[in-house]
């Protein structure tokens, strides 16, 4: 019996839908997604038609609008479709391996560990190209996640209000000395405002494509461990006798979720809860099955960060508001959500 049998045939009945209607939903996702992707390329400070998009693309000029598009918007949408997939994915995996509802990367303080490293680098090792710090977001957010899951744990198991409590003292520890340091140096920080905010505005390709590889080899990790996750969700003791290898699957989802944390923050710095709103939509759609929902999250997440990045272009037009803001209002209110809630999306 697998697990997901055993989820569905249990005490506590959790729906699960077909496949079929798993697979409409994930096409449906995907053509949303696609319009999204069009309209982060049209709208901006000067809204642009399509067919001057499908010309820039297809029929370059030196036309002052395809300009735009292909040095400004195209790129910033390249940032947001991987920043969102891998937030999104980032957060399905951080509860499923904690069987935490609240756990994601931003609220476990993972994304502090990442920012605080990639300021050290900047302010205190003169580190300026993405290509060396994204080493030092990729350390930052391994050994925030280990003190996480090492605080969170005691006798009986991991703890997801202890994890959350250590999540949010370490991070606020982190983001006070990411301050400090930035106090003391503010000119090496001043072309970081943006990033320190949580932006994908003015993030060239070249930034972009040295962590796309990485994203690569994160999910597939994330899918490799996607069984062994379902079975550990009924309890170790079940997981073994089922034949989970509960260390080796532990090992690959904690390289996952820094590789995908840690690139996503070098990219477009500190993002909150769109690893924490996410799972919960993939969730409420598909059911408990962790390979589809990480399907979905890496849908979805763009999805969530493309809608709040066009929002934040229009909202105090001509000015904009930085995608990590939007972000945060939508998501603080999610967060006291599911908190007070006794069962979050089936858990």
């Amino acid at each position: 019996m697998t697990a997901l049998a055993l989820r569905r045939d249990g005490p506590g009945t959790v729906k699960v839908p077909g496949p079929r209607r798993r697979l409409i939903g994930l096409v449906v996702a995907l053509v949303a997604l696609l319009v999204l992707l069009v309209l982060s390329v049209m709208i901006g400070s000067t809204a642009i038609a399509p067919s001057v998009v499908w010309d820039a693309l297809f029929r370059p000029s030196a036309d002052i609008d395809q300009f735009a598009i292909r040095d400004y918007r195209l790129p910033r949408t390249v940032a947001g479709l991987a920043v969102g997939a891998a937030l999104g994915l980032s957060g399905a995996l951080m509860q499923a391996l904690t069987r935490n509802p609240l756990a994601e990367p931003g609220i476990l303080g993972v994304n502090a560990g990442a920012s605080f490293a990639v300021t050290v680098a900047v302010g205190l090792l003169g580190v300026r190209d993405i290509g060396d710090y994204m080493w030092f977001a990729f350390a930052g957010a391994l050994v925030v996640t280990i003190m996480v899951l090492a605080l969170g744990s005691t006798r009986q198991g991991q703890s997801p209000v202890a994890m959350v409590l250590a999540g949010i003292c370490i991070g606020a520890v982190l983001g006070g000395a990411r301050e400090a340091l930035q106090l003391t140096n503010p000119e090496a920080f001043d072309a970081m405002r943006s990033w320190n905010a949580g932006s994908i505005l003015g993030r060239p390709l070249e930034i972009v494509w040295p962590i796309l590889p990485f994203f690569a080899v994160a999910i597939v990790l994330a899918f490799a461990v996607a069984g062994p996750l379902n079975a550990m969700a009924l309890g170790d003791e079940l997981a073994v006798a089922q034949g989970v290898r509960l260390a080796r699957t532990r090992v690959l989802a904690v390289i996952a979720l820094t590789l995908l944390a840690g690139g996503a923050t070098a990219i477009a710095g500190p993002i909150a809860f769109v690893g924490l709103m996410v799972p919960h939509v993939a969730r409420w759609i598909v059911g408990p099955h962790q390979r589809w929902i990480f399907a979905y999250s890496v849908l979805l997440g763009p999805i969530l960060l493309l809608a709040s990045d066009i929002l934040g272009r229009v909202v105090m037009h001509p000015s904009e508001v930085p995608v990590g803001v939007v972000t945060a209002f939508v998501g603080a209110p999610v967060l006291i959500a599911l908190a007070r809630r006794k069962r979050a999306s089936g858990l």
